[in-house]
């Protein structure tokens, strides 16, 4: 999706709220939109939420992937409710824990009213998942707006990014030029970040 972004330097207020047990369940006052941060369980979904907001540990970032088990919402600045959705796709997650995702994650994702676009995690160093290509599915069925992110680009070399994210975009049907490249640990992409979803809320 190409924008023209307005400026976002100045950080919002933002705030955890609830977690979410049902995707049914309501989301207190102010009434407002809601966005979704998705991917697979160690993409660092709860990295990039504390990128795009500004702030160290927000979200908190568990050193075991797959721990969230509740969509775990954030009011940013009374401009939308950022909600971290459970990762799929981890490998030790019992049967019953996967059950659960998709009863979860699927019912949220395909029918919440609320819910106005995502933001989906996919790791630059890697091709995307049958779990990715699945979930990218499951997004378009329900023609949510995409707002694709690139993580962990500090692990790669500079020259080796443009095929990576050529790779990738073509594996999930997205334009390269709509994927905004970052790394919590460098910082990489936060503006741009912040001002591409500010971009899509306005």
């Amino acid at each position: 999706m190409t924008v023209e972004a307005p400026s976002s330097r100045g950080l919002l207020n933002s705030e955890y709220v609830l977690s979410l047990v049902r995707a049914d369940q309501p989301i207190p006052d102010p009434a407002l939109p809601e966005l979704a941060l998705a991917g697979r369980a160690n993409v660092g979904k709860s990295s990039l939420l504390n990128l795009l907001v500004g702030r160290k540990a927000l979200a908190r970032v568990s050193a075991t992937p797959g721990k969230t088990r509740a969509l775990n919402v954030f009011n940013w600045g009374d401009r939308c409710y950022l909600v971290d959705v459970p990762g799929y796709g981890w490998s030790r997650a019992g049967q019953a824990d996967r059950a659960a995702w998709r009863g979860l994650v699927m019912h949220y994702i395909a029918e919440r009213p609320t819910l106005k676009g995502a933001l989906w995690l996919l790791d630059i160093r890697h091709d995307p998942s049958a779990e990715d290509i699945s979930f990218g599915a499951m997004l378009a069925r329900r023609k949510l707006p995409i707002l694709p992110v690139l993580t962990k680009a500090d692990k790669i070399g500079g020259n080796q990014r443009p095929q990576r994210i050529e790779s990738i975009a073509k594996k999930v049907g997205l334009p390269p030029a709509d994927f905004v490249v970052t790394s919590s640990l460098s910082r990489e992409g936060q503006e741009t970040l912040r001002d591409v979803v500010l971009a899509f809320l306005s």
